[in-house]
């Protein structure tokens, strides 16, 4: 792990490496611009500086030799050098040698001159300005002049450069420092959090993407105790209610064993066993069937499925339960398609052995009949003596099919219907006031339905009183 870390290299050192080099490239650019520049500039600044003065004398109304003897102090410490041209062609001045019959031509036309010469075997800058009256005054300057001023002005770009490439490498240092920081401690979060600990609360701080990631893993945190706390409390509950039947299976087992349970007794001991091996069975069935379903290797067999038959079927075999505490499922079937939500009222009721239009779909019958199963276990559960307890199924707007179950019972509050396919919430929160089963009915329902390609939702209560849940089945599953 350590050798992967090094290989890498962290985000500070790598922004840092990242701006000096960009850094570096924008210095190295900008002096390849300078140094091309410096020359030129250099040279142009002195071209002008000879105009100037060229100008100056060549406006001397009488452009004659007699005027060389009176500018030779404009020769200064740059080693510029004078020449008279007169109206009639003649040079005089020690400039002479670099004027050029070319030059001497464009002056003599009225043009102005600027260009390179030679001189006592140097380069020379050469500006000419014609005068007023004809004739023209010229002056040459060494080339070495601008070569000497090129190199300072280049010298003096060096300490800037390399104050800019330091200033660059601080500013991405503190850059790097101020972005690492914030992930930093969200990574250090992540991995207390990966360790198992929780209420971590990082402090959302710096760029506004690592603060969004702080967030987000604080989101995590509390989603994650939330989660783990129903589990906690969801394994509490299966141990209590393992150990409830396990415990008078083990009291009679030791009776019977011991001989203290009398002949007359048996038959209700038996019936006691059975019922209690029932219960964890059950209880062992659904964790085994929500544990099925979480496996990747969940396959449907799918099929053209009636499921107005599947619902009527479902009714008659419920009836019988149904009968033992006076409550008889009736079907509720629609004529045609309805709503992507469908009403409750105003349907063609039947009974629980009476098929009725079919309503067709490609899915796995034997899950859709499973799924019915559970949510009528649940509501037959807390549907009261005398009850109403409702099959719905009618086609969906735009193909599948809506299946509903209803009761009459309690029904549940808003808070229940945000938490009703959690495992076991429910389960916790009734288990002292109504009758519950194992807490996972609800949850493999949920599970199941998304595997069908479906989905179910709940209400508090619906037009007989009790909860409502909605299953929407696609036209072929999913």
């Amino acid at each position: 792990m350590s050798r992967g870390h090094s290989s890498r290299g962290s985000l500070t050192r790598n922004i840092v490496g990242s701006t000096t080099a960009v850094a570096a490239l924008a210095v190295l650019l900008t002096g390849l611009v300078t140094w091309q520049t410096a020359a030129h500039g250099a040279e142009q600044r002195e071209r002008e500086q000879l105009t100037r003065q060229a100008t100056v004398l060549s406006r001397v109304p009488d452009l004659s030799p007699l005027l060389f003897n009176g500018a030779q102090a404009l020769g200064g410490p740059n080693g510029e050098e004078f020449a008279v041209l007169t109206p009639d062609g003649r040079v005089s001045g020690a400039a002479t040698p670099a004027l050029d019959l070319a030059s001497r031509a464009e002056l003599l036309a009225g043009r102005p001159v600027s260009t390179m010469g030679v001189l006592a075997g140097q380069e020379v800058l050469l500006v000419g300005r014609p005068g007023p009256r004809g004739g023209a005054v010229v002056l040459t300057e060494p080339y070495s002049v601008v070569e000497r001023n090129t190199g300072r002005i280049r010298r003096s770009t060096v300490l800037p450069l390399v104050a800019g490439l330091l200033g660059a490498a601080l500013a991405g240092a503190l850059l790097a420092r101020r972005t690492a920081r914030p992930l930093v401690a969200a990574a250090r979060a992540a991995h207390r959090l990966a360790d198992g600990e929780r209420g971590v609360g990082a402090i959302v701080h710096g760029p506004r993407e690592a603060a969004e990631i702080i967030r987000a893993l604080n989101v995590l945190d509390a989603s994650l105790a939330r989660s783990e706390n129903r589990q906690r409390d969801f394994l509490l509950s299966v141990s209590h209610e393992l150990r409830t039947p396990l415990t008078a299976l083990q009291g009679y087992a030791e009776a019977l064993a011991d001989g203290l349970i009398e002949p007359e007794r048996l038959p209700e001991v038996g019936r006691i066993l059975a019922g209690e091996t029932l219960r964890l069975d059950r209880f062992l069935g659904d964790l085994l069937d929500l544990a099925r379903l979480e496996a990747d290797d969940f396959r449907l067999d799918t099929g053209r499925t009636d499921l107005s038959a599947l619902v009527a079927e479902a009714a008659a075999f419920w009836a019988g339960p149904g009968e033992g505490q006076g409550v008889r499922p009736r079907v509720e079937r629609a004529a045609g398609p309805e709503p992507a939500v469908p009403e409750s009222t105003g349907p063609e009721a039947a009974g629980p052995g009476s098929a009725g239009p079919p309503v067709l779909v490609d899915t796995d019958a034997f899950r859709v009949r499973q799924l019915i199963d559970g949510l009528v276990r649940n509501a037959l559960r807390v549907t009261p003596v005398g009850g109403d307890l409702v099959l719905a199924v009618r086609p969906a707007a735009g193909g599948g099919a809506h299946l509903q179950v209803r009761d009459s019972g309690p029904g549940l509050t808003d808070y229940d219907v945000r938490v009703a396919f959690d495992g076991g919430a429910l389960y916790e929160r009734y288990r002292a006031t109504r009758p519950v089963g194992s807490g996972l009915g609800l949850a493999i329902a949920h599970r199941l339905s998304g595997l069908l390609g479906g989905t179910i939702r709940v209400e508090g209560h619906g037009p007989e009183g009790g909860a409502v849940f909605t299953v929407t089945l696609p036209p072929t599953a999913g």
